[in-house]
């Protein structure tokens, strides 16, 4: 199922934060969404996620950090019962032993609370549940900003494992390009609340076009890093 989403744009203050934008993503495809910290893209990114659910599609969210998705006083088995009663799903144990397993987080004790579990395993969890539907496309909105780059690495490899042979397209929303080079096959790079540059991953990486792209690309440490 190819997504649409037309005329996506935001104002904040008056001031207008992203400018009209079109996305479309096939399925199954793999895209990142970079740029430096102001450019639009987290804006861009909660703009593409209202729009489809409004539009009845079915689209999953994993924020930047899983405090963001998880209530510290509540036990994790009542976030994914919740979770699953938001769907209109009914238990099944069967699709969590899979998803669990798939993550490396079937040896977590659900009766815990989520500050029970490590940084790592509660972020997995929160991409075990942003799974639950098998939606059509799952947005990550900085998804390892709060993990180390090991781990970052790891959880990102589990994913990706996960999704190889299933639909569910991707949109990575990072200002790591190291992350996104490793992980999506095309790049959208925005500038000012645009989507400047929009091609194959090899391409912006070898031959980057816009200013922006170019200076993403300068900064060649990111090719050192694990994730």
């Amino acid at each position: 199922m190819t997504i649409w989403a037309t005329g996506l744009s935001a104002e904040r203050s008056g001031r207008t934060i992203l400018h009209s934008t079109d996305v479309v993503i096939r399925s199954g495809e793999r895209v990142g969404l970079v740029g430096a910290s102001g450019s639009g893209k987290s804006t861009l990114g909660h703009a593409l996620i209202d729009t489809l659910q409004a539009q009845g599609q079915s689209v999953a969210h994993v924020p930047q950090s899983p405090d963001e998705a998880l209530d510290p006083l509540r036990s994790l088995a009542f976030h994914w019962a919740e979770a699953e009663r938001a769907l209109g799903m009914k238990p099944d144990p069967t699709r969590q032993a899979e998803l669990f397993t798939a993550l490396r987080i079937e040896g977590g004790n659900l009766r815990k609370r989520p500050w029970g579990w490590s940084r790592g395993m509660q972020q997995r969890f929160v991409i075990a549940m942003a799974l639950i539907g098998a939606p059509d496309l799952l947005v990550m909105d900085e998804p390892t900003s709060a993990l180390d780059p090991i781990v970052a690495a790891g959880t990102m490899d589990l994913l990706d494992r996960y999704l190889q042979d299933r639909q569910t397209a991707l949109l990575l929303v990072t200002h790591d390009l190291g992350l996104a080079a490793r992980r999506v096959s095309r790049l959208m790079v925005m500038e000012d609340g645009r989507i400047v540059e929009d091609a194959p991953t090899h391409q912006v990486l070898s031959a980057p076009e816009t200013r922006a792209a170019k200076s993403l690309c300068a900064h060649r440490n990111w090719l050192e890093l694990p994730c």
